[in-house]
């Protein structure tokens, strides 16, 4: 008997493709005699008759397994908002590269039919928190599966500001920006910036710096569990934007402080049984084989 009894679905909405996957994966559920629960974006794509319709957050708590049907960008939004139930998430790719969602479609039957049967991986990832204060008063705060990532906004112009690591100063930097990156961001755009790749089950955390002025200031891996502060400089000519996996964003002002840390609550990944995170970087990455 399976462990999985009430399933969520969450899917790109405005795809057809995923649309398609998602009415295949509904009729494959309902089939196999599971509920199926959708969140309100997903069920306002297609028809779903009969079909619990909640908010993304509420499937949390009626869910004992999500399934994402989109790209990894998909993924990243269900995990920041899911990440506080525990609930584990399988993600279907209907995207591009695909890190993170690794069910091919024509294997929707066959992949998800067995994870439901038990023959699955368990995999789990942190997220971090980040806040912004100014003047000693919180006014933003964000999360992420990737990556904060802090950056001149429309300008082309370098910024300047102030990294400490658990208290002690690091560096003041004039760069593009920086990146915070979890071991899961390590192969997005941490990657892109000259970052390394991090295996999954490390607890670490890379800084990578963004085209910086002083060309001898290189990615820094530290422990997960780092504390960190940046304080932006007073001498800034474009104000400094502050992204949590790409998404939530707010522009910050000289002197205002950005804090970032672990997430409290971890993510759980299921992948099918002969998931293989080399093999993963092998196809996406186009690693050279024999």
């Amino acid at each position: 008997m399976s462990e999985f009894h009430s399933i969520g679905l969450i899917g790109r909405h405005e795809s057809d493709s995923a649309v398609q996957s998602l009415k295949r994966l509904k009729t494959f559920l309902e089939k196999g005699g599971y509920q199926v629960v959708l969140d309100n974006e997903t069920a306002a794509s297609f028809v779903a008759d009969g079909v619990r319709v909640t908010s993304k957050e509420k499937l949390g708590e009626l869910c004992d397994l999500v399934i994402v049907v989109g790209g990894d960008g998909s993924l990243l939004a269900a995990a920041r908002a899911l990440a506080k139930f525990s609930v584990p998430l399988l993600g279907i790719n209907r995207g591009r590269l695909g890190f993170l969602t690794d069910i091919s479609p024509d294997e929707i039957e066959t992949k998800v039919g067995e994870v439901l049967a038990g023959k699955y991986m368990a995999e789990s990832r942190f997220l971090l928190d980040m806040s912004v204060s100014r003047e000693g008063k919180p006014i933003g705060k964000g999360s992420a599966l990737n990556d904060v990532v802090i950056h001149p906004g429309e300008y082309i112009r370098m910024i300047e500001f102030d990294l400490f690591i658990d208290g002690q100063f690091v560096y003041t930097q004039r760069s593009d920006g920086l990146i915070i990156s979890t071991p899961t961001g390590s192969t997005a755009y941490a990657l892109s910036g000259g970052g390394p790749i991090m295996h999954p089950k490390l607890d670490a955390i890379v800084v990578v710096p963004l085209n910086p002025h002083t060309l001898s200031s290189r990615p820094i891996v530290v422990e997960g569990s780092s504390e960190f502060k940046i304080i932006i400089g007073d001498e800034n000519v474009a104000l400094p934007h502050v992204t949590c996996d790409g998404h939530e964003q707010f522009i910050t002002q000289p002197g205002d402080v950005i804090r970032i840390h672990k997430k409290p609550h971890r993510l759980t990944l299921v992948h099918p049984i002969k998931h293989n995170f080399y093999e993963t970087c092998r196809s996406k990455l186009n690693w050279q084989v024999k």
